[in-house]
């Protein structure tokens, strides 16, 4: 007979063994059973169950580190190194490689992997790698970015008059093609494929999350597109109009200048969202006869100044407020937009537009200079400001349109692969209209029906934020957690909580993040400058 025996038992079990030995043979006459019969032994006890394999240890970013660094993964040789933590970013692996010929990656691991994906879009006309995003990090996503194939600052527009390429790789190619690397280094490095992959990007960031969703729309589970740059051609044709306007002898903007108009809207439309707190929150109702700029006319209309316009400086409030149309038709345009009454914000007007009275040392200048003279007019010798009309070559502006732009407002693919979308903008926004992704969202619940859209999106503005961030609003809002919680636990979100931090980290403000339409109106007791700074003190309303 055969035992399986512990360590513990096996003295009392020997013991035992013996003593029915002996009492068998004196029973049986040395084997059988008496009757010739020979004895059959007992059966043996069943099998203890194989000890479980101890689990797989965790693989760490130090790990992974090791694994990656020297391999070559679908044609790109990675390099890998631990990065320190710091400035709130934690410890992470830093993985860089290159897909031939140009385009330049980041995947960046955190100490422990929470198994999904998280793709961050780049800005402006990119050119460069931008740190991976603190929060998703901390989070346990692998963050992924690139320089969408070109190297240069984010101004310069030149990689699209020599590289061809490199244009198209700006244009749309470079996520889709990254995303096929990254997702294979994580397979390598962790042995599984990301249970969910994100996309969230602000600016021209934003313009390639509308575009994975319209062009790829099986790539991503969830995309957050924060004010997206998408219509290329509509809005740098916009911009080339208001540099014109400011150009015009006396349509200059001083700081002054700047200052006198924002008091003036913030006296006309502050206190329509229930509080004077700086921030005009209801812009529905701040129309253009409320504000009535006008009233700033100099006698004249020749400038006398600093306590009017003239009426070239009011050329330059047209522009900035009403529609532009190119080609003759709606096909390319830009929505004008709105007077918020922060156009004084160091971050806005004077930044975007103005100059301080230096148009050439503004934003929007610089974005449609480098772009007439690369896309358009292909010649780097051209005065922008001289190119007018914006559709005196239409060619090259359906050229650059199907490179560049974002527009197609039936998503239906993307919505019906169980795709979310969420929509974001700053109020105070001068660089990219909120009044445009208000068109874009429009025409996109017209194009895929309400229903479909209450399933899939939401849309938020954000009250008194500048350009992806800054201004006086509240500008931090955790729409990466949001997004995660409506995809993988169908938990849709609604009204959101967004906050306006200092440096160190310190919650300032707080407001409702509400669904457009709704804004949010001031509830709490009159006069009491520490109830308007707390977001349970107001409600989304339209």
């Amino acid at each position: 007979m055969h035992f399986l025996l512990s360590k513990a038992s096996l003295p009392r079990v020997k013991l035992h063994a013996a003593a029915v030995s002996v009492a068998m043979l004196a029973a049986c006459g040395g084997g059988d059973s008496g009757n010739g019969t020979p004895f059959l032994p007992l059966p043996a006890p069943p099998a203890a169950p194989p000890a479980s394999p101890p689990p797989a240890p965790a693989v760490t970013a130090q790990k992974a580190c090791g694994d990656l660094n020297g391999k070559t993964v679908a044609g790109a040789t990675l390099a890998a190194a631990m990065e320190a933590a710091s400035a709130g970013t934690p410890v992470y692996c830093k993985v860089t490689g290159t897909i031939a010929p140009a385009l330049n990656f980041q995947i960046s691991l955190p100490e422990v992997w929470n198994g999904k994906l998280y793709y961050q879009g780049g800005g402006g006309y990119n050119g460069a790698i931008t740190p991976p995003g603190a929060p998703a990090l901390s989070q346990g996503y692998a963050v992924v970015a690139s320089d969408s194939g070109h190297q240069d600052n984010g101004l310069s527009a030149n990689f699209a008059l020599t590289d061809t390429f490199a244009a198209q790789l700006f244009g749309s190619l470079s996520v889709p093609t990254v995303m096929s690397t990254a997702t294979e280094t994580l397979a390598t490095a962790y042995g599984a494929l990301p249970a969910k992959s994100y996309f969230e990007g602000c600016s021209n960031g934003g313009r390639e999350a509308l575009m994975a969703v319209q062009r790829s729309p099986n790539l991503f589970d969830g995309v957050i597109a924060r004010a997206p740059a998408y219509n290329w051609v509509g809005f740098m044709g916009a911009f080339n109009r208001n540099s014109r306007a400011l150009a015009a002898p006396g349509g200059a903007f001083s700081a002054a200048k700047t200052a006198l108009l924002s008091k003036h809207v913030r006296d006309a439309c502050d206190g329509l969202d229930g509080v004077a707190d700086g921030v005009v929150s209801n812009q529905a109702a701040c129309t253009p006869a409320v504000a009535n700029v006008a009233a700033l006319r100099c006698a004249g209309g020749t400038d006398t100044g600093d306590t009017c316009l003239s009426d070239a400086q009011l050329d330059v409030v047209t522009s900035w407020t009403t529609e532009a149309t190119f080609t003759g038709s709606t096909t390319f345009r830009n929505a004008g937009w709105n007077l918020t009454g922060n156009e004084d914000d160091p971050g806005a007007w004077r930044t975007w537009l103005t100059g301080d009275g230096n148009v050439t040392m503004a934003l929007q200048f610089l974005f449609q200079d480098t772009t007439v003279k690369n896309y358009l007019a292909r010649d780097r010798t051209v005065d922008s400001l001289a190119y007018t009309p914006w559709d005196q070559n239409q060619n090259a502006l359906y050229a650059m349109a199907a490179l560049n732009d974002a527009t197609n407002a039936d998503i239906r693919p993307f919505i019906n692969s169980g795709g979310k979308l969420i929509l974001w903008h700053g109020g105070n926004d001068s660089a990219l209209s909120a009044r445009s992704t208000v068109e874009y969202h429009a025409n996109m619940r017209n194009a895929v029906g309400a229903p479909a859209a209450d399933a899939s999106t939401r849309f938020y503005i954000a009250p008194g934020v500048n350009h992806c961030a800054g201004g006086p609003g509240a500008d931090t809002a955790d729409l990466l957690t949001a997004l995660d919680q409506w995809v993988a636990k169908s938990a849709a979100p609604a009204t959101l909580v967004a906050e306006k931090r200092d440096t160190d980290g310190s919650v300032l403000l707080s407001r409702p993040l509400c669904q457009y339409p709704q804004y949010p109106r001031y509830t709490g007791p009159a006069n009491d400058a520490a109830a308007s700074r707390l977001a349970a003190n107001y409600a989304c309303t339209s």
